[in-house]
């Protein structure tokens, strides 16, 4: 699979491309259908398919520049495991830099500048309540007339449902904010994941007995918090669906600490900094709480451990 940041040269091999756009957060089962009608459609015509998604994603991008009137949704996927989940559905990724000039855009020049000039696109598959360019004043309807009018054909998604609703990346987040990891699961097609590479921490736990890996989050707000039962992998160390405990959060008991995930691998020695770790949410254990001291604290971890035993095995 390619990847092509925007503005990076004219002759690529996805142009006369099927594409595909939005911000695909969290790849899941309803993404996956889209992705998937898409390639159906690009092996017809014999041409590649194109994912073209959106970094930062809009609503941070105005949540950042304090123009939004909501705050940003919490991130269900880094821009590398967004990568790594479009990967098996598309030829190429385009990545299309959101700053103030493209929000600017108004829609027929987005349409101009980036499906025509940039991709040469034959065919786009978007959902009929898509909206882009300037005051989000494009949709649909406007795509047709501009297919027409440029010789490319416009279609529309197929929904996927779970239980009579419509999957949505909002869905998710409500999910992963409940705990709910089996309706996260559900809707995703598989585990949520998080990964990132392992960072020296404050080191508190290793005195207590249980050293942690402490994982880059590379997101401002995570889609959950609490502690874990959860399964790490990592082929770097010969990792795979490895128990472990993971606590994701601000951890009450330790002052000052900013949100973070640190994660105990049951049973394991061994040297993990720098490594990227693939951490999946399997149980929720308890939320984060604040402990009157060490001692309750490790109380409470031999606990978490001992569930996580019992859960996984």
């Amino acid at each position: 699979m390619q990847v092509r940041l925007a503005g990076l040269g004219e002759n690529w091999s996805a142009r006369g491309s099927v594409a595909t756009l939005g911000n695909l957060d969290g790849v899941h089962r309803g993404h996956q259908a889209i992705l998937k009608q898409a390639r159906e459609r690009a092996d017809q015509l014999g041409v590649p398919s194109v994912a073209v998604v959106f970094e930062p994603q809009p609503r941070e991008y105005f949540a950042r520049s304090k123009t939004g009137l909501l705050p940003a949704p919490a991130r269900l996927t880094k821009f590398k495991e967004k990568i790594l989940a479009l990967a098996p559905f598309v030829d190429g990724v385009q990545v299309l830099k959101f700053n103030a000039q493209l929000s600017s855009q108004n829609p027929e020049q987005f349409v101009q500048h980036w499906l025509l000039d940039q991709l040469g696109i034959q065919h786009l598959v978007v959902g009929d309540d898509f909206r882009f360019g300037a005051k989000r004043a494009g949709d649909y309807a406007l795509l047709e007339r501009m297919g027409e009018q440029h010789g490319f054909s416009v279609e529309r998604t197929r929904q996927v449902l779970h239980k009579g609703r419509r999957i949505s990346s909002t869905w998710v987040r409500e999910a992963l904010a409940e705990n709910n990891l089996g309706l996260a699961e559900a809707l995703l097609g598989r585990p949520y994941c998080m990964r990132g590479h392992v960072n020296r921490g404050m080191q508190l736990a290793r005195t207590l007995g249980f050293p942690t890996a402490n994982v880059n989050l590379g997101r401002q707000t995570p889609a959950l918090r609490g502690v874990f039962a959860v399964r790490v992998n990592c082929e770097k160390a010969n990792l795979a669906n490895h128990p472990a405990v993971a606590n994701l959060g601000s951890r009450p008991s330790v002052e000052g600490r900013p949100v973070g995930l640190e994660v105990h691998l049951l049973d394991y020695q061994g040297d993990l900094y720098g490594h990227e770790l693939d951490v999946e949410f399997i149980h929720h254990l308890r939320d984060e709480q604040k402990f009157d001291g060490l001692d309750a604290l490790t109380q409470q971890i031999h606990r978490d451990h001992a569930q996580t035993r019992e859960l996984l095995n």
